[in-house]
């Protein structure tokens, strides 16, 4: 025997989500549809693989040509300190 309590299954199913969990989920979400909606070259997929900030950056440089510069400047508009 073990001193360790028997589990059945994953803990996380029974932590309920809170308030600020969904509120960042959704914030996601939109600044994702506004991403796709704005630069309409990033299929959903594409979009939805974007990990932070900096790949949706190099994206807009590869996708769109754009320098390194003005696509900062274009992302973090857009952004507007909304976070990936």
């Amino acid at each position: 025997m073990t001193n360790q309590p028997a589990t059945s299954g994953s803990t996380l199913a029974a932590v309920p989500k809170t308030q600020e969990h969904t509120q960042t989920v959704e914030g996601r979400k939109a600044l994702m549809k506004d991403i796709h909606v704005k630069w309409n070259k990033f299929s959903e997929q594409e979009v939805d693989a974007l990990k932070s900030n900096e790949d949706l950056v190099d994206q807009l440089v590869t996708k769109y040509g754009l320098a390194k510069d003005a696509a900062q400047r274009d992302a973090d508009t857009l952004r507007a300190g909304r976070n990936i």
